[in-house]
């Protein structure tokens, strides 16, 4: 049984993510983790209210986030009744990012589910302050990012961008291998190329690998000229191509690490119209139980 983890809010936005993750799961055995986590203020000054309707503000708030949480799954067995399907809710005072990385380390989670909404800040325009915090802290489990409006379609059409300088190890391609194999999606590997330059005999190693990871699985290789920065160009081959879901490894000089640090200016056109499947880098001493027990379950 898969465990995922999906952090709410009780947005809109987090109610997409949770809508999103119920339909593509909608044929495996999971169990559900819905996270809300809330930090009120403390007031400190005899002129701030320390009680709302004869309730202390921290076991208000506190009972806000149960009741939502409650609300919530009700929600979800009313739209979707999946006997698939189990939940567990956890509401804490704790700072987001803290506490999922916790509840990852402490119940084994294989995926956390989170939505995205564009944000105003400097550093997070095109995905999101909270989403963009939680896939760098994010080293043992993929993260599945779903855009505000994105309404579910089944991804038939996977982009795996790539630039080939690195070896993946069979436990950071599997999450990616397992949706494929779960829709019979085709793959589609992207490497920007920076000019007209041949691959390296490191890059055509690590591409004949890749290859071979996914013998078996519908795919196809693709280099498309950079334009104005990788985010972009990702996004117009996404658009071309009718790409359902973007994954991609998160290591040191990545795609990811670079779109997230391009200049405002470039990257403002990227705000993540597909879902984004963001895998941490797990090495060869990184490999994850859960993953080969979930592999094991699968093949057999």
């Amino acid at each position: 049984m898969q465990k995922i983890l999906i952090p709410t809010d009780f947005s809109e936005n987090s109610w997409n993510a949770i809508d999103y993750a119920m339909q593509l799961f909608r044929k495996k055995s999971c169990t559900f983790y819905l996270l809300n986590t809330y930090t009120p203020v403390i007031p400190s000054s005899r002129f701030m209210a320390k009680m709302i309707d004869g309730i202390r503000v921290v076991d208000a708030v506190r009972n806000a986030s149960e009741e939502g949480l409650k609300k919530t799954v009700d929600r979800v067995k009313r739209k979707y009744r999946n006997t698939n399907h189990k939940f567990k809710t956890i509401s804490s005072f704790n700072l987001l990012v803290d506490e999922v990385t916790d509840i990852v380390d402490s119940e084994g989670i294989q995926l956390i589910v989170t939505g995205t909404k564009g944000a105003s800040g400097i550093d997070e325009v095109f995905m999101g302050s909270n989403t963009v915090r939680i896939i760098k802290s994010s080293k043992k489990c993929p993260v599945l990012a779903i855009p505000q409006h994105f309404a579910f379609v089944t991804p038939s059409e996977i982009a795996f961008a790539t630039d080939f300088n690195r070896f993946y190890t069979s436990s950071e391609l599997y999450p990616l291998l397992e949706l494929a194999n779960m829709f019979q999606a085709t793959i589609r590997i992207v490497h920007v190329q920076y000019g007209i330059k041949a691959l390296s005999e490191l890059q055509q190693f690590n591409l004949n690998m890749l290859r071979r990871y996914l013998e078996g699985t519908e795919h196809y290789v693709h280099t498309v000229s950079e334009l104005n920065s990788v985010s972009q160009t990702l996004e117009i081959f996404s658009q071309e191509l009718d790409i359902h879901l973007l994954a991609l490894l998160n290591y040191q000089h990545s795609y990811m690490e670079k779109m997230t640090r391009e200049p405002v200016v470039k990257r403002t056109a990227f705000h993540t119209q597909i879902p984004l499947l963001v895998i941490p880098e797990l090495g060869m001493e990184g490999v994850s139980n859960d993953w080969e027990e979930e592999e094991n379950t699968v093949s057999n």
